[in-house]
């Protein structure tokens, strides 16, 4: 539910987002530059996952969990332990992580694919390059934020005290 949800909505907007930073910057559409690319993509991104985030709560918590947790048992335990405000748990740890991996990761998928198409035309071995560094570049770029978002979306629901983005990301350095 999440992933169909979250990356629909991502993709929904990134093109809208990506013309109208070229519009505003005075450029024709189509021609951003690598930077817009990845601004863009972020941007798209971290509304979709600001929407999204309970969904995220949910799945993490049950992906921690150490038994057969329900998802409606998450949620219940979320809300009457924080209420509404316990869905968005780790939401600025996981507005940042998704902006730079989905930046990361669409901004360099349109911009590989526009310079390897020239290379190889516009098939099957452009769309496979392109998802390569794409993949590559976002993977790079999500382990270390995935952690510090994990460690506060655990604490939703339970009586650890929640601590702060860079807080959580100098402990778990430590």
């Amino acid at each position: 539910v999440r992933q169909v949800s979250y990356h629909s909505f991502t993709f929904v907007l990134y093109d809208p987002i990506r013309d109208s930073v070229s519009f505003l910057l005075s450029m024709e559409a189509g021609t951003s530059s690598y930077m817009q690319r990845l601004l863009s993509a972020g941007v798209s991104a971290a509304i979709a996952i600001t929407i999204f985030n309970p969904t995220e709560v949910v799945k993490t918590q049950m992906q921690s969990s150490s038994g057969n947790t329900t998802m409606r048992e998450v949620a219940s335990k979320v809300w009457s332990k924080d209420g509404a405000k316990g869905f968005w748990a780790g939401l600025r740890p996981n507005v940042i992580r998704t902006f730079l991996v989905n930046g990361a990761e669409i901004g360099t998928y349109d911009e590989a694919k526009l310079a390897i198409v020239d290379y190889v035309g516009d098939g099957l071995a452009v769309h496979v390059g392109s998802s390569f560094m794409a993949g590559l570049t976002s993977a790079c770029v999500s382990t270390p934020a995935d952690v510090v978002k994990t460690r506060l979306m655990n604490a939703a629901g339970s009586d650890q005290a929640p601590r702060g983005v860079l807080q959580t990301a100098v402990a778990t350095i430590r």
